[in-house]
């Protein structure tokens, strides 16, 4: 949840740091700190605040010093005070910690330090870390980490530096994501790679309870034991301008103007048109397991999760095999049925989300066959199942998932069609989705031109404080999105429905106040929405219908309506989602609210 970066090397540590910490800034901006280490000077500064505010404090003061750490704090333990802002020092100023994760069991050993005679400054968890590791510290850095690690419960992803032993960051990680990297300049570590990409894309992604120690022109990564471990290098295709807003005021508008270009890389080498086939080859491997597969289980967490109820449509329908999807929070406490039979699908574009990640273990106890659709490569979801079907969407900045959803969306229909063809799904039809979605990105196109149109109409709407927004059947878990996307950019109460719900309560609240949203494309379900949006019209409720294009009917029903290009019913929801991501940001930019960096949330939700 939170974003570290640390830098040891030739070069002054702060303008690296607080470059990194920029690109990190989605993962946590209510409060920030560094710290930088200049020989026996001790340079630690923190604000509460978006980083900016740490960069005012430290106009006119100089930091030198080449090993430093800095993190943006999203608040689990306390309030959002320069107190709870990390970096952690120890009772010595010796021991300086950053920390992405939850200490679970900090109470019991914070009461047990404080009665060794340590002084407490803050409500965090994390602050006990950094006197657990002054208790062991006897000179050697790692030495201590390691042993103050084997008394936490919980989650973590740290980086460690110690003014008494000056020439290295001890980092180390579980069930929270930690990247490091090394080249010319120096070692660095991250909580993603985007804070460190623009030095270099050769990253090493570090497992669970592995130990790195870095120092300027080296590195080794050790488990809890001390015992070495050989590490891949993971080398990113990643583009330094993919971080940057470029023309774009915000970075929420870059990524959903990008989507034509995001899908096309994720289809890109995978579709033969003409034969209508999906080559997957990181399915390879297991291709013959997938064959026996009776059951799918999809787990997912927020846009995620609407993407995920797209695909049990989507492999019912084409595949033919019974699909049941969960939110990984609760799925982990569940008694679920799962066997050699199941196919456990994975949906996050980080790759580290915590609710999803954590029933993973239990499940390949099961020897559930595991596919994980991620986007980052490298990602702890990537390297822990069985195979991983990279969308390929590039770094998505803003908290808000724009581009990444479209491209799960396409990621699911070509795993629908590989499976199809392996059972019964007819290559007549393989062809008909594969040209269709191959056609996609100029379809994304002729959407992104009605943005203007969209942003008349936000302004025509922003006075209302509460819309519905409405589906049916592969736009059911559209309407959830738009809803969730109005949320989290706008802070307006947003409801998604399935529009056959309405007349069982939801309905009660309609009136010329309360506007709806309709997803309304020719489609196999379109009568019935044509009859949910004529309930509404019955009781004076303004409708914006999302539309086909051609449809000249739909006007005489709806206030407001936004054309799509048609196409396939199963492929709708990656053109029907845009005019719902222009709306959320619109009516996010008109009430001034930071729509890349929305109040309370975070982009990659790394702890439970």
């Amino acid at each position: 949840m939170c974003g570290i970066v640390g830098y040891i090397g030739k070069k002054n540590a702060l303008p690296l740091i607080i470059e990194g910490l920029h690109k990190e800034s989605y993962r946590g901006y209510d409060s920030s700190g560094i710290v930088i280490f200049n020989k026996n000077k001790i340079h630690y500064l923190k604000s509460v605040g978006k980083l900016e505010k740490l960069e005012e404090k430290l106009q006119g003061r100089s930091f030198s010093g080449n090993i430093g750490l800095g993190h943006n704090r999203w608040a689990t333990h306390g309030n959002v005070t320069e107190e709870n802002t990390h970096p952690h020092v120890d009772c010595r100023g010796n021991i300086f910690v950053v920390h992405n994760g939850i200490i679970e069991n900090y109470q019991v050993l914070k009461k047990k330090l404080k009665a060794g005679g340590h002084k407490f400054v803050s409500q965090t968890d994390t602050e006990v870390l950094s006197h657990l590791i002054e208790q062991f510290f006897k000179g050697n850095l790692e030495e201590a980490v390691g042993k103050a690690l084997t008394y936490v419960k919980g989650a973590y992803g740290i980086a460690v530096i110690a003014k008494e032993d000056p020439e290295k960051i001890v980092a180390t990680r579980l069930s929270a994501p930690l990247v490091i990297s090394l080249n010319d300049t120096g070692g660095f570590v991250a909580s993603d790679p985007v804070a460190i990409i623009s030095h270099s894309n050769k990253m090493i992604f570090l497992d669970n309870k592995e130990v790195a120690v870095i120092k300027k022109d080296s590195y080794m990564v050790t488990d809890l034991q001390n015992r070495k471990k050989k590490k891949l290098t993971t080398e990113l295709s990643w583009k330094i301008t993919d971080s940057k807003k470029g023309e774009y005021p915000h970075f929420f508008l870059k990524e959903v103007m990008e989507q034509p270009e995001s899908v096309a890389n994720t289809l890109r080498g995978r579709l033969i048109v003409n034969k209508g086939e999906v080559v997957l080859k990181e399915l390879v491997s297991i291709k013959e397991k997938l064959r026996s597969i009776e059951r799918i289980q999809i787990l997912a967490c927020g846009s995620a999760a609407c993407v995920a109820k797209v695909a049990e449509y989507i492999f019912e329908e084409y595949v033919g095999i019974p699909t049941k999807v969960d939110v990984g929070s609760e799925f982990r406490y569940k008694k679920s049925v799962l066997d050699k039979k199941t196919l456990s699908i994975f949906i996050s574009q980080s790759g580290e989300t915590a609710d999803t990640l954590y029933p993973l273990e239990e499940i390949k106890k099961k020897e559930s066959l595991t596919v994980s659709v991620v986007n980052v490569v490298g990602s702890t979801l990537a390297r822990e199942t069985d195979a991983v079907l990279y969308i390929n969407a590039g770094p998505e900045i803003a908290v808000l998932a724009t581009k990444s959803f479209t491209c799960q969306l396409a990621a699911i229909v070509m795993l629908a069609v590989f499976l199809g063809r392996q059972r019964k799904l007819s290559s007549t039809i393989a062809k008909v989705i594969i040209k269709e979605l191959s056609n996609m990105p100029c379809y994304l196109e002729k959407v992104l031109l009605l943005r203007k149109q969209i942003n008349k109409i936000v302004e025509k709407y922003q006075k209302f404080s509460h819309f519905f927004v409405i589906g049916r059947k592969y736009n059911f878990p559209i309407a959830l999105e738009g809803a969730i996307k109005i949320k989290e950019s706008s802070y307006i109460q947003a409801e998604g429905i399935a529009a056959g719900e309405l007349k069982h309560g939801p309905i009660a609240l309609i009136d010329n106040n309360f506007p709806t949203i309709a997803i309304v494309p020719l489609d196999s379900v379109y009568e019935k929405m044509i009859s949910n949006i004529q309930e509404i019209k019955a009781r004076s409720g303004p409708v914006i219908a999302i539309a086909t294009e051609g449809n000249k009917d739909i006007k005489k029903l709806a206030d407001d309506v936004i054309y799509i290009p048609r196409t396939l019913e199963m492929l709708s929801p990656m053109l029907t989602v845009i005019p719902l991501q222009f709306f959320a940001y619109y009516m996010g930019v008109l009430k001034g609210y930071d729509v890349d960096k929305p109040r309370n949330l975070a982009k990659s939700v790394t702890v439970e």
